[in-house]
């Protein structure tokens, strides 16, 4: 679907045709519609391939006058009662006149600038209005990772309560998307750097700042999901052996409770025998020894914290 968009009054609204300054907003776009654009805008078509392959990682490019920026965008999705973060790619063609962005999918982030939610933003302003969406990316990160940060809180407080497997795959699934997010991250602060260096895309003076901004908030993001990650790993170490530590008291406690309970079995099969002249082969003596060996070996193996 392709949508038209322009700043009118200092608010983003739809249009019905494509002006000079819009945002062409296409998500999950046709093949007629992506062809049209091609053609309308004289755009490279493997621009178009790139921005919607969902393997593809953050660069920029420069085709005929026409700039590709990839970047690495956050998502959400509820699979099995559980959160799950992920990244997909996000294009954005600067062209002469129009800013052009292509996503497989729906996101969020491209919905608060559709909607108006984001203020301040000029879309005949190319740099300032893709730099803008670049900000509000990295500050979705920020976001999303807050976000991790608890889940992974609470899933450690309900594993020193009861350490189930449940709890444990929800763990593991925090550090995957931690991973997802520091190499998506960090792949978006090389693009960044590149866009920083002015080359490929037009920078103003008033621009400056608003880019420095974007980086910061990147660097910032990848900060935290370093530190997250670390604590991360080193927790799932820690629970880890801890589980082996318990599997060992486990297996120590049942080792003592057999070694008690097989000395009545050891005393009655010798008096069980078929043998003349045993000692002491009255009922009560055997009876009374097994006991008394059973407590004695308690006491011992309670002393050696067996048991």
């Amino acid at each position: 679907m392709v949508t038209y968009y322009k700043t009118i009054d200092g608010v983003i609204r739809e249009m019905k045709t494509c002006e000079p300054g819009c945002w062409i907003s296409c998500v999950a776009p046709e093949e007629e519609e992506i062809n049209r654009l091609i053609e309308e805008f004289s755009i490279e078509p493997d621009f178009f391939r790139a921005a919607m392959d969902e393997e593809e990682s953050s660069h920029l490019d420069t085709e005929d006058g026409n700039t590709l920026v990839i970047l690495d965008i956050p998502y959400v999705d509820l699979e099995d009662e559980h959160l799950i973060y992920f990244t997909r790619p996000l294009g954005i063609i600067i062209t002469e006149k129009n800013v052009i962005t292509v996503s497989v999918h729906e996101n969020p982030i491209l919905d608060e600038f559709s909607e108006g939610l984001v203020k301040n933003v000029k879309t005949n302003l190319k740099t300032h209005f893709v730099l803008h969406m670049m900000l509000r990316i990295a500050a979705r990160y920020l976001q999303y990772l807050k976000q991790i940060d608890k889940i992974s809180s609470q899933v450690e407080k309900e594993l020193r309560k009861s350490m189930k497997n449940a709890e444990l795959i929800q763990l593991l699934e925090v550090e995957k998307s931690l991973m997802y997010f520091s190499s998506s991250l960090k792949a978006n602060e090389i693009t960044t750097e590149k866009i920083m260096r002015g080359r490929a895309l037009r920078l103003y003076e008033e621009d400056q700042d608003l880019l420095e901004d974007v980086l910061i908030e990147i660097k910032q993001a990848i900060e935290m999901s370093s530190i997250h990650l670390n604590i991360l790993s080193g927790t799932m170490d820690a629970f880890a052996s801890i589980i082996s530590n318990n599997l060992n008291i486990v297996m120590k406690v049942l080792a003592s409770i057999t070694l008690i309970i097989s000395i009545p079995t050891v005393i009655s099969g010798i008096y069980g025998m078929n043998v003349d002249y045993l000692p002491f082969a009255n009922f009560w003596f055997p009876v009374g020894l097994a006991v008394f060996c059973m407590v004695v070996a308690f006491f011992i193996l309670r002393k050696k914290q067996m048991i």
